[in-house]
């Protein structure tokens, strides 16, 4: 077999032992300091990563909180317009029937009022599950600030059928029963 570098040097009297064993722990020493440095340098690399997660993570929650405080604001103000400018409700038996998400809803009004919301001078705006009958002008101020938060209830010109036996009888707008 052949003998390593060092025990040809140590054979050929060219160093001592305790030259050799010095030589070997001076490249340990060496391999150990590089792995030390790699492993160090991947720590740092690894807690680089780390903190830009962790910013990127913070940056993305504090710009969720954001949303939800403007968000609240918006409804804040919402309310505030329609409690101060709202109609008060009336007691009455006549109705004005409007489709709001795919359901027939109704609101209390009398003669002038329904004539009022027909000519669109005054609007339904919702909030928090209740209806209220606002002016037109507060109601474009609503709709700034949510758009879903005034009802549209524009009154549609229905396609007439030509073969229709009954297209020459129309159908009032607030047929009473």
């Amino acid at each position: 077999m052949s003998m390593s570098l060092r025990e040809q040097l140590l054979a050929a009297g060219l160093g001592t032992k305790k030259q050799a064993k010095q030589a070997k722990q001076a490249e340990h020493e060496e391999r150990r300091a590089a792995r030390n440095k790699a492993a160090e340098e991947e720590r740092k690399a690894a807690a680089a990563r780390a903190q830009a997660e962790k910013a990127a993570r913070d940056a993305e929650l504090n710009r969720q909180r954001q949303v939800a405080a403007e968000r609240k604001e918006r409804a804040a103000q919402i309310k505030q317009l329609i409690e101060e400018h709202r109609l008060p409700k009336l007691e009455t038996d006549d109705y004005f029937n409007f489709i709001d998400r795919g359901k027939v809803r109704r609101i209390a009004v009398d003669a002038a009022l329904r004539e009022r919301l027909m000519k669109h001078d005054l609007m339904i705006a919702r909030f928090e599950g209740r209806y209220d009958i606002v002016p037109a002008e507060i109601a474009a101020r609503i709709r700034e600030r949510d758009e879903r938060a005034v009802v549209r209830y524009d009154a549609q010109e229905a396609k007439v059928d030509e073969n229709d036996p009954y297209k020459d009888f129309v159908v009032p707008d607030d047929l009473r029963w």
